[in-house]
């Protein structure tokens, strides 16, 4: 909104009155030029700022909001002229400078000025659909659009660089305000030459420099030139040549198409384009045949805006052969007959001439005759007509047929065939008075001679044609076919001819007859009777066939013979032969059923016969076979199958079944099914199906009935008859199970101890159902549980456990352990003295102190019985022990029902261990002794043991510490093979050691020998002993000198032992005086076993410190070596080599 310009007043104030020196004007500018629209205010006092539109753009000169826009000048010349860079449509608008009202002044505004920004246009396009091609010759409208411009453009359209003149032009709104879009049209018509040329529209306005344009390539369809034919020079081709036929059309857009036809049939749509010479190649690669003759080839090419086809047509002349000549007629003829052949040749162009020869002799041809034939051809027939003789037999017929177009000529050649009969036959074969045997195989084979053809030979019995001769053959002179035959009765006295016949129809033969020894040819048995039945007696007649000689008639039923029955004379028969008939009677039983009765007629002269047999059916009640089991075994939860083995005739057998006198129906129990013979199946039969069954059978004849047992067998279920059972020991136990199984069997109980360890079982027996085991002379070792195994062959097995309590006596532990228990006497400490008894039945404990029966009323005693199993162990706990009171023997008494036994036990002070016993070798390698021994008492504290070994080659005792400490067994490895030590072994604790084992025993072990030890072995131990030795005399001198400063110090309380309890208050040095730290296991083995030193200097007395160790598993507290940097194979050993000497600590060297 303008600022109110207030009227001209009198006041003085107004003589600085503001004004315009300069003021804007309209303005034209390209888009994006930069524009300056001028303000410049004399005495501006006022606020001077632009408007745009009516739209206030700001005080500042930077006009923040619109980054083109800026005011720029002099202010202090009152310059506010306003800068648009890169012009735009949207600043196309009017401008107003305005300086506002001050003190001084009035506001002021400049005239309005117009900023005119032009606009290009965008980049023409035609509006025309060039997708689908022109087509010469029509007119098509070009629209050309010119999109957006300020002023509007003006738009000239040009084809192929010529002005098109009539165009018209018009104007719409363009896409935004104050933008208009160019429309020019025109009108052109279509030509061929149009096509590839190019369409251009030019666009200018003011705001270009140069128009702008567009283009457009035309693409114009138009028809080709028509089509010309190379290569066929000649309309006359002969069949079968080549034709290369090349059909050429220039022009059109798009290239013409090609297509061949032949006689309008389409041969080839294939074609070649060449672009470049804008022509059309087609190649036709024509095969002529005489079906060509007179066929019109045409080439016709037409595109897509070819009003019709373009076409060019040629007609052809085939010249071809006959494709055939044939000879017709019979060739083959009897002598003095006449041939009446014709030859005939196919169609062909020119016709053929026709000539006949026989031999190289010219026949004259009677009649010729000329038809049109295929193909636009003529065909030739020659008749011929000739009288054979046989001197022509063999001769060559020629047909020739010429043709005078192709120079080609043709011939049929053939051979003449003259008929003339065979001249003689005769037969080959055996002597005809010699009778010959039926089954014999015979040849007879006829010969012919003469004749063309050689005759054709035929076999005849009595007149009817033997098909079976075999082939005709040929010889030199003629033929010959021969008949093989086996011998049958039908040959005998038989007449056999051979006829000899050719094409001459003139027959000859010869003929023989033979005779035959045959069986009778047929055996027939016949009976009277309808029905047979057991019982009856029945008649049967054979009758022997015709047989030559006569035969000698046998009767048989199975095995059994009967001779020749009832004979009647013989009578004449077929085949020149006679027959024979004779009778048989039987009585009939059920055991005929289903036999045959067999009749043999035997040739005397052959020694072989004839034979058929009757098979009887003899009608019978049910029957039972003999194999007819009477009892079935079948194992419980099976099926049972009870088979029925009944025959009888009808066999339509109807049976029932009873089982303790009921009868058995499906319904009642469905595991019961009858199989199709009637025998019973019961499913999954339980002990309680067994039994006495009984079955009844009838059929129309009659009634017959058996009874079976079923016998169901079961798996063993077991029990025991007692259990447990008690025995005293060196008595006898008896074990019984009871089995319920069927069968019960022989040996079906066997019996295992389930204990550990293995035992000697006993005797085991068993009485009809009952296992039993004896046990003699029982050892506690028998004591536990043995299992019955019952198992009569059906699965599964049973078993049952059954346990044996072996009672005896007490049996107290007695071991050292067991008799001396230690403990503090100062009042302070408990100890508890244990007695543990094995013993059946129970048994109870009585204590005794030092002769006295003990009164636990005392609460300074308390005891507890502790029963698990056969052990019992009772426990007195005494409380604050006096050594004066409580160091005594304690007698325990341990009894029941067998017996007792007695353990005394005495309480003692604590104090060093006993020494071991038993002490043996477990095994020996050709490098390590392994060792075992039976721990002694301990002392009261926790004990270890120490190995002590000597062998020749070493002048001093090693020692070695057992790890872990209360192990019994130990193996000592680097040793030497096969050499000889000396072992022992003592045990120690913290309160000194004790002897060697066995009363100061030496185990002798000698080592085994090494297998492939190396040849360096030797050496290298020698090296490694040397450098022990060293290390030996070594150590004495520092211990000497340790001893020294020991005695110096004269504090002996102060000695370290690692094994004393955590509460001690006893300091220890290890370092020797050349200040290098020692080995505090060497060294504590060096106090005690240098035997130097009293009790009292290595231990503190109980009276002044009151150390309490207990008796249980104590395990000492290992010192640390700090000074040992211990490697993979290194152990601790310590040598002795004289009182004076102490223990030191040298690495063991294993020797691979």
């Amino acid at each position: 909104e303008k600022p109110q310009v207030n009227e001209v007043s009198d006041t003085p104030c107004m003589q600085a009155q503001q004004a315009f020196r300069s003021e804007p004007r309209n303005l034209t500018v390209r888009m994006g030029a930069t524009a300056v629209l001028r303000c410049e205010v004399l005495r501006a006092s006022g606020t001077v700022q632009w408007v745009k539109d009516g739209l206030l753009l700001g005080l500042q000169r930077s006009l923040p909001g619109f980054p083109r826009y800026s005011m720029i000048g002099n202010p202090k010349r009152g310059q506010y002229h306003l800068q648009i860079q890169k012009a735009q449509l949207e600043d196309d608008a009017p401008y107003e400078c305005q300086a506002g009202q001050s003190e001084s002044s009035q506001a002021i505004i400049s005239s309005t000025a117009w900023v005119n920004v032009l606009i290009p246009p965008s980049k023409p396009y035609f509006e025309v659909d060039m997708a689908t091609p022109w087509v010469a010759g029509k007119e098509y409208t070009i629209t050309c659009i010119v999109p957006d411009a300020k002023p509007v453009a003006l738009i000239t359209l040009y084809k192929d660089g010529v002005k098109l003149t009539g165009a018209e032009s018009f104007t719409m709104s363009g896409s935004k305000d104050k933008l208009l879009n160019t429309h020019a049209e025109v009108t052109v018509t279509a030509v061929s030459s149009d096509n590839g040329r190019q369409l251009a529209c030019h666009a200018n306005n003011h705001a270009l420099f140069r128009p702008v344009e567009t283009t457009m390539t035309m693409s114009v369809y138009f028809p080709p030139q028509p089509p010309v034919i190379v290569g066929l020079e000649r309309e006359e081709v002969k069949a079968g040549k080549m034709l290369v036929l090349e059909c050429v059309s220039h022009g059109g857009n798009p290239l013409a198409s090609l297509q061949w036809t032949k006689d309008g049939e389409v041969l080839s749509t294939v074609w070649e384009e060449n672009v470049v010479v804008q022509t059309t190649r087609s190649i036709l690669n024509l095969k002529i045949t005489p079906a060509d003759n007179q066929a019109v080839l045409c080439c016709e090419s037409v595109n897509l805006v070819s009003p019709s086809p373009l076409s060019v047509s040629r007609k052809i002349t085939v010249l071809f052969e006959p494709a055939e000549v044939m000879l017709l007629g019979s060739l083959t003829a009897i002598e003095g007959q006449e041939l009446n052949l014709s030859c005939y040749a196919t169609s062909s162009n020119p016709p053929v001439q026709i000539r006949w020869w026989l031999g190289y002799k010219e026949l004259n041809a009677s009649v010729v005759t000329m038809e049109e034939g295929d193909n636009g051809g003529m065909t030739t027939m020659s008749n011929m007509t000739h009288r054979v003789s046989r001197d022509e037999n063999g001769l060559k017929l020629t047909c020739e047929a010429f043709n005078k177009g192709t120079h080609f000529s043709k011939t049929q050649i053939t051979e003449l065939n003259v008929y003339y009969p065979p001249q003689k036959v005769w037969l080959d074969t055996p002597p005809q008075d010699v009778p010959l045997r039926s089954g014999t195989t015979v040849r007879l084979i006829c010969f012919s001679t003469g004749g063309n053809p050689h005759g054709t030979l035929t076999w005849f019995k009595n007149g009817r044609v033997v098909t079976s001769a075999l082939k005709q053959t040929s010889f030199d002179l003629g033929v010959a076919r021969e008949l093989v035959l086996v011998l049958t009765a039908s040959d005998n006295m038989a007449t056999y001819r051979c006829d000899a016949r050719n094409e001459a129809k003139k027959t000859i033969s010869a003929h023989a007859k033979l005779i035959v020894h045959f069986t009778a040819v047929s055996m027939k048995i016949t009976t009277k009777q309808e029905e047979l039945r057991r019982g009856q007696m029945l008649t049967l007649e054979c009758q022997s066939g015709s047989s030559n000689p006569k035969a000698n008639i046998s009767w048989s039923l199975g095995s059994l013979r009967f001779g020749k029955g009832v004979e009647q004379p013989p009578r004449k028969a077929q085949f020149s032969g006679v027959s024979v008939n004779s009778f048989l009677s039987l009585n009939l039983t059920s055991q005929h059923h289903n036999q045959r009765v067999t009749c043999q007629a035997k040739s005397p002269a052959l020694e072989e016969g004839a034979n058929t047999f009757f098979k009887l059916n003899v009608l019978y009640p049910p029957e039972f076979s003999t194999q007819q089991p009477t009892q079935v075994q079948v194992v419980e939860d099976d099926m049972a199958t009870i088979p029925l083995l009944v025959s009888a005739n009808p066999e339509e057998v109807s049976c029932i079944w009873l089982h303790r006198r009921e009868k058995l129906v499906k319904e009642g129990d469905l595991r019961y099914h009858w199989l199709d013979d009637n025998s019973l199946e019961i499913k999954n039969v339980t002990r309680k199906d067994a039994g006495l069954y009984t079955v009844q059978c009838t059929n129309d004849e009659g009634f017959d009935q058996t009874s079976i047992m079923l016998d169901v067998q079961y798996a063993p279920s077991v029990k025991a008859e007692k259990d447990p059972v008690f025995v005293n020991l060196g008595e006898t136990a008896d074990l019984i199970c009871v089995a319920d199984a069927n069968p019960i069997i022989p040996d079906m109980f066997s019996w295992k101890f389930l204990g550990e360890g293995e035992v000697e079982l006993g005797e085991e027996t068993q009485e009809d159902e009952s296992g039993l085991l004896t046990i003699y002379d029982v050892t506690r070792a028998h004591a536990g549980l043995y299992q019955c195994t019952a198992n009569n062959g059906i699965a599964p097995l049973a078993t049952v456990d059954v346990r044996l309590v072996v009672q005896f006596k007490p049996e107290l532990q007695k071991g050292a352990q067991w008799r001396k228990v230690a403990s503090r006497g100062d009042g302070t400490s408990t100890a508890e003295v244990v007695c543990q008894a094995e013993g059946i039945p129970r048994v109870d404990f009585s204590w005794e102190k030092n002769g006295v029966r003990m009164d636990f009323a005392n609460p300074r005693y308390e005891e507890r019985t502790v029963r698990e199993g056969s052990y019992h162990t009772s426990t007195v706990r005494v409380v604050n022990v006096s050594a004066v009171l409580d160091y005594a023997v304690f007698s325990c008494t341990a009894r029941n029902s067998l017996g007792e036994d007695n353990l005394d036990i005495q309480l003692v002070s604590t104090n060093s261990p006993d020494p071991p016993s038993s002490f043996r070798q477990v095994d020996a390698t050709h490098d390590s002794v392994t060792l075992e021994w039976i721990p002694g008492f301990n002392g009261g504290l926790q004990q270890r043991f120490r190995i002590r070994y000597l062998w020749d080659q070493v002048a001093s005792f090693l020692y070695m510490d057992v790890f872990p400490p209360g192990a019994a067994t130990f193996s000592v490895t680097g040793l030497q093979p096969v050499t000889t030590y000396n072992f022992s072994v003592n045990a120690l604790n913290a309160m000194g050691e004790s002897g060697y084992a066995d009363n100061n025993a030496v185990l002798t072990i000698t080592t085994k020998g090494a297998s492939g030890l190396p040849a360096y072995f030797t050496v290298v131990f020698t090296v490694v002993l040397g450098v022990v030795l060293v290390l030996n005399s070594l150590g004495c001198f520092f211990g000497l000198k340790w001893k020294k400063r020991r005695g110096q110090t004269g504090n002996h309380n102060n000695l370290f032992n690692p094994w004393m309890s955590s509460q001690s208050t006893v300091s220890n040095s290890n370092k020797y005086e050349s200040r290098e730290k020692i080995n505090v296991a060497a060294q504590r083995t060096l106090l005690i076993d240098s035997g130097s030193e009293t009790d009292s200097n290595v231990y503190e007395s109980y009276e002044s410190s009151h150390y309490y160790y207990p008796t249980g598993d104590y395990m000492p507290p290992l010192s640390p070596h700090p000074e040992e940097m211990r490697r993979l194979g290194e152990t601790q050993i310590y040598y002795s080599k004289q009182r004076d000497c102490k223990h030191i600590t040298s690495p063991k060297y294993d020797i691979v």
